[in-house]
């Protein structure tokens, strides 16, 4: 895998660069000082990854992410030392189509190198999605188990899955929705777990319904979004429960949308609409396309809003989509099919 490398700072270059060659199989392509170099060099050499600081002179991350992925789309972990203060540029950076976030190792004591087990498990991770193995094997028969019928066809839950790009998704349809929306939303954003508060919060402000991270045994309500919050699976445990399991162990991809929204199939007993956002990766094609054999309403994000056109790709070449939407056009058919539900 060849990647690049964009920081001002030559500790921290010289800190990604030595991960890089410690590992067999990745190849430094490039190291650029600022996000306008940046640009300028993945036009001519587009890498299979971007190492990509936040904070730079002349063109910070964000931009440089965007401009990229307009241009010349590639894989992008942000990779940066200054979190604090700069939570909602690591969304933007999110939204733009950055794939996830992780803070950059460092030079300690006697030259050795520090913080570097969380960068190599994400490079790995990423490594998986850009080469198209995700290695993520079926879920067991009972996975894709009949759908129970429905005991009140006025309990009514949306079930969002996100990756890259997702977070600026989601704040579009969540901000345009009504307080008094009457349907419970689930969403599994793929996001390292130590930006998920973060990202609650900031979803949270942007929205009139309450947004929070998913607990052990909580019930979907109306009126709230809950946002799977580990590295463990969230799923339905019962018919009314929520809960995290590691199983399946294989799937690289953590948390899974297709695992939730399979679990959604076996356990939920009212309506269920699917829905899948912008995103790198097959996570959730397989599951929206259960869920709509099931007889549930499907939603994909279209190619044109999305800043990565992967999962929704992969969900409209199985067919998996009954609607294929702009993803301003998403809120609207929300409201629209909920408001039918209970009229």
């Amino acid at each position: 895998m060849r990647i690049a490398i964009v920081n001002d700072m030559a500790m921290a270059t010289e800190a990604l660069r030595r991960v890089l060659i410690s590992v067999p199989g990745y190849r430094l392509a490039w190291v650029a000082g600022d996000g306008a170099e940046a640009v300028e060099k993945c036009n001519h050499d587009t890498p299979d990854l971007i190492l990509m600081d936040l904070i730079m002179p002349v063109m910070d991350g964000v931009e440089a992410t965007r401009r990229i992925m307009a241009q010349s789309p590639c894989g992008i972990l942000v990779v940066t030392a200054t979190l604090e203060g700069h939570f909602a540029k690591v969304f933007e950076a999110l939204g733009a189509g950055a794939l996830d976030v992780v803070q950059t190792p460092f030079l300690a004591g006697n030259s050795q190198l520090q913080g570097i087990a969380a960068l190599k498990f994400k490079l790995a991770a990423i490594g998986r999605l850009v080469s198209g193995d995700s290695s993520q094997k079926h879920l067991r028969g009972s996975a894709l188990a009949e759908p129970q019928p429905g005991s009140a066809s006025s309990d009514r839950l949306i079930a969002i899955g996100a990756s890259a790009g997702g977070p600026a998704a989601l704040a579009a349809i969540l901000g345009c929705l009504p307080r008094d929306f009457p349907a419970a939303i689930v969403i599994i954003q793929h996001v390292d777990p130590q930006f998920v508060p973060m990202m609650a919060a900031w979803l949270n402000e942007q929205s009139a319904l309450s947004v929070r991270i998913a607990r052990q045994g909580d019930r979907p309500e109306a009126n709230t979004a809950l946002i799977a919050g580990t590295n463990d699976h969230l799923v339905f445990i019962s018919p009314q429960s929520l809960g995290y399991t590691p199983e399946p162990l294989e799937s690289c991809y953590r948390p899974s949308i297709d695992v939730f929204f399979e679990s959604t199939i076996r356990h939920w007993k009212g309506e269920v609409t699917g829905v899948l956002l912008t995103g790198m990766g097959r996570d959730g094609a397989r599951g929206l396309k259960a869920l709509r054999d099931a007889g549930s309403l499907t939603i994909a994000q279209n190619a044109a809003t999305c800043a990565v056109y992967g999962m929704p790709k992969a969900a409209a070449e199985l067919n998996a989509a009954v609607r294929i939407l702009p993803v301003n056009e998403i809120v609207n058919e929300l409201i629209h099919c909920v408001s039918l539900s209970n009229g």
